[in-house]
């Protein structure tokens, strides 16, 4: 006796009816505002990095200060 897989083939198409609908939706950015995008991600590593440099040598110099 064999099973009928039919349901479980239509679910998989289904599915990827509905995941092409989905990407059919996505606004993707034009090459303009890419890159404004990535300038933005770029500063703003920057600047986060500068910090996070600023407070680790801040914490060494505290903890050699506190050590000695």
């Amino acid at each position: 006796m064999a099973k009928n897989n039919s349901s479980a083939d239509s679910g998989k198409k289904s599915w990827f009816q509905g995941l092409k609908v989905e990407f059919g939706k996505i606004v993707w950015p034009d090459r303009n505002e890419l890159g404004k995008q990535s300038g933005a991600v770029i500063v703003v590593s920057i600047i986060l990095g500068i910090i996070i440099a600023i407070v680790d040598i801040l914490a060494k110099y505290g903890i050699e200060f506190l050590v000695k």
